[in-house]
């Protein structure tokens, strides 16, 4: 609906304008039955993640397997990316297996409750932890958005296991409640927990829960994939828009689309020479 002169008192009114006036639809989140949403938001209410199991069958996990083990090479860059694990950036430009994880209906039916409607994707990774990897600095995902401590979370990220998570190859370690915190750091008085769990689950947590990487003492690999989101405001951690072809954009679910920045955040946040990005896509 076009917002007339007479009515515009401040820039809320244009909130439903652009933003939501040109081909929007709701995400696959609402078909997931609202009981279950109020469950997943108050374990992470209380605990800062919660953690689901049997998302993806032991088929999918295996296709996602062979699709990345030919990109897996170099290790991480420094101590934090890990010197024993490597990452494969931009999975989106490579395959369509992993669309699945960044877009799940359970994933984005509590995104459709924490972060504000047009949620961006910032990242989709696969993250394999080598034999011999020590434990990851402890962190907090929306850590680089300079924004004080205690506050709402930025950001939200899920890890899916494709290998089991097990005590010793690497599974990630979380502080629980460590999302309401201040400045502070996790120290040795703070209660941890490693997130085990077999492959095909997933874990999702919110931006300000610290947590890392474990430590794998184990003799086998660590596979998963990171999907993380941020607020419709932000700048994501992966530049899509640039990575990601428009011809690429228009085979992606509309979900995903939206996420990779083909939205506006209310009233011009994501113009494109003052229109609705998504007209792009509809040029030749």
């Amino acid at each position: 609906m076009n917002i007339d002169d007479e009515s515009l008192t401040t820039l809320e009114d244009l909130r439903g304008d652009l933003a939501s006036r040109y081909k929007w639809a709701p995400s696959s989140g609402a078909s997931v039955d609202s009981a279950i949403v109020e469950a997943d938001l108050a374990a992470l209410d209380c605990d800062g993640y919660v953690i689901w199991e049997d998302l993806l069958t032991a088929d999918e996990c295996g296709q996602i397997r062979d699709v990345v083990q030919p990109w897996l090479g170099h290790t991480g860059r420094n101590s934090f990316e890990g010197r024993r694990t490597q990452r494969i950036y931009s999975l989106l430009t490579r395959t369509r297996l992993c669309d699945r994880i960044a877009d799940h209906p359970r994933v984005l039916a509590v995104l459709d409750r924490l972060l504000m409607p047009n949620y961006l994707l910032s990242t989709l990774q696969a993250i394999n932890i080598q034999p011999g990897e020590s434990a990851q600095l402890a962190h907090h995902d929306d850590g680089f958005y300079p924004v004080p401590r205690p506050r709402e979370p930025l950001a939200a990220a899920t890890i899916w296991a494709i290998d089991d998570f097990t005590a010793d190859n690497g599974a990630t370690v979380v502080y629980p409640g460590s999302h309401r915190w201040g400045k502070r750091r996790p120290g040795p008085q703070d209660r941890s927990e490693t997130v085990t769990m077999p492959a095909g689950s997933c874990v999702l947590f919110v931006g300000t829960l610290w947590h890392g990487g474990g430590a794998n003492t184990s003799t086998g690999d660590r596979l998963a994939v990171t999907a993380q989101y941020c607020q419709p405001w932000l700048r994501p951690m992966e530049a899509f828009t640039l990575s990601v072809s428009r011809e690429l954009a228009r085979t992606v679910s509309d979900d995903i689309r939206r996420m990779l920045g083909y939205s506006i955040h209310p009233p011009f946040i994501g113009a494109v020479d003052g229109l609705h990005p998504l007209r792009l896509l509809d040029q030749p």
